[in-house]
C-alpha cells in the first residue's frame, strides 16, 4: 500500500496589509452551532430512562426513538445540504438552528410516545443540514493547510455539546421536570440563529471584517473557476461509482455505528452493567465524551501539521484515522474485563480519545477530495454514516435478546448481554479502519477511480 502524495506550497501573500482574523470569528460561530446541535441530540439518551419508565415506552419504542433521529438526518443530509449550496449557508443555516430547537422543545410538550417520536424527527431533519453546509462554508472561508484544524474545532465542539448534556442534564433534573430541561435547551439554538445570520456572509469576499490579504490567504491555490463549477449540475453517476467515495462513506458507516454507542445506550451500558447511578452514569459518560472533545482537538491540528510538513495527504489523513481506530478497537473492547465502573468508563474514554482522531481526517478528507462539488460529497458520506448509527442504535435491544436467548453467547458475555454489545461496538471501529486503509487519497473522489485501482 503506497501513501499518496499531495504538495503544500508555502503560503506568501503580496498584500502590504497582514490578513485579517474573520474566519476566527467564523470558527467559533460553527464551534458554538456545533455545541447547541449535540446538546439537542444527546440529552434525550441521558434521561432515556427516566422517560421510558415515566411514559410507559418500551426499550424498543426507544430504540426505535433514538434510531429515528438518524435515520432522517441522514436521508436529509444531501438535500439540505443542496439547500445551503443554493440559497447560501447565511439563511439556511440559522433557519435549521432555529427548527433543531423548536424540534427540542417540542419534547417538554410530550406525554407520551408519538409527541417525543415527532420532535426527534424534526430536530433530525434541521441537523442534517448543519455539518454539510458547514463543510461548504469551510472549504470557501479556509485554505487548505487549516481545514482539519477547524474540522477538528469543529468535531470538539460536538463533544462540548454532548458533554454539557451528559453533566448539566442530570443536575437539572434535579430541579426541574425534564420536560422543563428540553424546553430550557431550546433557547441556545434560537439566539444563535438571529446572531449568526447578522453577521455572517457567504463569501468572506462579501464579509466587512475580511481584508484583501486574508481572501488572498484564503483563496491561494484554489482554482479561480471553482465559484463558477461549483453551480454545475452534480455529477452524481461519477459519484456512485467511484471507489474511493465507496471507501469514505463505508468508514463512516462503521465509524458512525461505534460513535452512536455513546450518544444512545452508554449511560444505561453504565445503570445495568455497573450498577451506577443516573447521576454516576452521566458523569461518567462525561468522562468518556470529555476524552473525545480533546481527542478531536488535537487531531486536526495534528493532521495539517503532518500535511504541512511532509506534503502527504496519504499520511496526513489516511494513516492517521486508520492507526487511531484500530488504538481503540483494542482498547474499548479490553474493558469487557474491567468490573469497576470508573475504571471501565475512563479505558473506554481512553478509547473515544483516538477515536476521536478520526472525524477531522474524514472531514478534511472529504474537503480535499470533493473537487467542486463538496457538499454533496460530504453529505453522501454523512448519510451513510447515520445509516450506521441509526441501524446499531436500533437493533441493540434486538442484539440483547439475541444474546439472552442464547445460553452459550449470554455465558461468553459474563452473564450479561451488555458487555457483548461492548464488544460489537470495538468492532465498528475495526471495521472502519479496514476501510480507510483501502483509501487512496490522490485525487478527487471523480477523477481518482483508476488511481484506487492500482
Amino acid at each position: 500500500m503506497s501513501l499518496d502524495k499531495t504538495s503544500v506550497e508555502p503560503i506568501r501573500l503580496h498584500s502590504a496589509h497582514p490578513p485579517t482574523r474573520a474566519r476566527s470569528s467564523l470558527s467559533i460561530w460553527l464551534a458554538l452551532a456545533a455545541t447547541t446541535a449535540y446538546l439537542c441530540r444527546n440529552c434525550l439518551a441521558v434521561l432515556e430512562k427516566t422517560i421510558r419508565l415515566e411514559l410507559t415506552i418500551s426499550e424498543e419504542q426507544m430504540g426505535l426513538l433514538i434510531g429515528s433521529f438518524f435515520w432522517v438526518y441522514a436521508l436529509s443530509q444531501i438535500p439540505a445540504g443542496w439547500l445551503g449550496e443554493k440559497f447560501g449557508s447565511r439563511v439556511i443555516i440559522a433557519a435549521y438552528s432555529l427548527i433543531w430547537s423548536l424540534g427540542t422543545a417540542c419534547w417538554g410538550l410530550a406525554e407520551g410516545f408519538a409527541v417525543l417520536l415527532v420532535g426527534r424527527i424534526g430536530v433530525g431533519l434541521a441537523q442534517g443540514g448543519l455539518f454539510p453546509c458547514a463543510v461548504h462554508t469551510i472549504s470557501r472561508w479556509y485554505p487548505l493547510s487549516e481545514r482539519a484544524t477547524i474540522s477538528g474545532i469543529l468535531g470538539a465542539s460536538m463533544q462540548v455539546g454532548a458533554l454539557i448534556a451528559a453533566f448539566l442534564t442530570v443536575e437539572l433534573v434535579k430541579y426541574m421536570s425534564w420536560q422543563s430541561v428540553f424546553v430550557l435547551y431550546a433557547i441556545p439554538g434560537t439566539l444563535w440563529s438571529i446572531g449568526f445570520y447578522l453577521w455572517f456572509r457567504n463569501s468572506p469576499r462579501e464579509h466587512p471584517s475580511v481584508n484583501s490579504a486574508e481572501v488572498e490567504l484564503i483563496e491561494q491555490g484554489r482554482v479561480p473557476s471553482s465559484d463558477s463549477a461549483s453551480k454545475e449540475s452534480i455529477p452524481w453517476l461519477r459519484l456512485l461509482t467511484s471507489l474511493p467515495m465507496w471507501m469514505i462513506c463505508s468508514q463512516q458507516f462503521f465509524r458512525a455505528a461505534g460513535y452512536v454507542w455513546f450518544s444512545s445506550w452508554f449511560a444505561t451500558y453504565l445503570q445495568e452493567t455497573r450498577h451506577v447511578t443516573q447521576t454516576k452514569a452521566g458523569w461518567l459518560l462525561a468522562v468518556v465524551l470529555l476524552a473525545s472533545l480533546f481527542g478531536a482537538l488535537i487531531s486536526g491540528s495534528v493532521s495539517d501539521l503532518i500535511l504541512r510538513r511532509t506534503g502527504n495527504r496519504g499520511l496526513a489523513r489516511k494513516s492517521l484515522a486508520a492507526s487511531s481506530l484500530l488504538i481503540c478497537a483494542a482498547i474499548v473492547s479490553s474493558a469487557f474485563f474491567v468490573a469497576d465502573a470508573t475504571s471501565a468508563a475512563c479505558l473506554i474514554g481512553l478509547g473515544a480519545f483516538f477515536a476521536a482522531f478520526a472525524g477531522p481526517c474524514a472531514y478534511s478528507v472529504t474537503i480535499d477530495m470533493g473537487g467542486d462539488h463538496v457538499t454533496p460529497v460530504f453529505g453522501a458520506m454523512n448519510m451513510v454514516g447515520n445509516f450506521g448509527a441509526g441501524l446499531l442504535a436500533w437493533l441493540v435491544p434486538y442484539f440483547r435478546k439475541f444474546i439472552e436467548d442464547s445460553a452459550m453467547l449470554k455465558s461468553l458475555s459474563g452473564g450479561n448481554s451488555w458487555n457483548a454489545i461492548l464488544v460489537l461496538f470495538a468492532l465498528m471501529y475495526l471495521l472502519a479502519a479496514m476501510f480507510w486503509l483501502f483509501l487512496r487519497t490522490d485525487g478527487t473522489v471523480f477523477d481518482s477511480n483508476d488511481n484506487q485501482r492500482r
